[in-house]
């Protein structure tokens, strides 16, 4: 399948399905024209690394599960589990700094209006 081809059927654009090849999530063939030929399952990998991408994961982490996955689903094996886990805590962890940063920034914002406004 080409580019437009597969562009079309999975709705990510060319650019971020070139952009997915150069992060070693999506494989493809070169025609004899140079043409980029993609495998009968790329659809389907397309849509598994979007929905991964939708959980937070970074390009790094999805090409580490993305073998692990099965089917189209996504349904990915129990092998990737506690590393999901792990990525799981990683974000906690991160909404809790971010949480706490927005409640500074908020003090913040509060303490300036009553001293400007007294």
């Amino acid at each position: 399948m080409k580019i437009g081809e597969l562009a079309r059927e999975s709705g990510a654009n060319p650019r971020l399905l070139r952009y997915y090849e150069e992060q070693g999530l999506l494989r493809s063939e070169r025609s004899g024209g140079g043409h980029r030929r993609y495998p009968e399952n790329a659809v389907a990998v397309v849509r598994n690394i979007r929905t991964l991408l939708a959980a937070g994961l970074p390009t790094a982490v999805i090409r580490e599960v993305l073998p692990c996955i099965e089917g189209p689903g996504p349904d990915i094996h129990p092998c990737v589990l506690s590393y999901l886990q792990e990525q799981l805590g990683d974000l906690d962890t991160r909404i809790s700094a971010l949480q706490g940063a927005r409640t500074s920034l908020a003090s913040l914002i509060e303490a300036t209006q009553r001293t400007h406004a007294a």
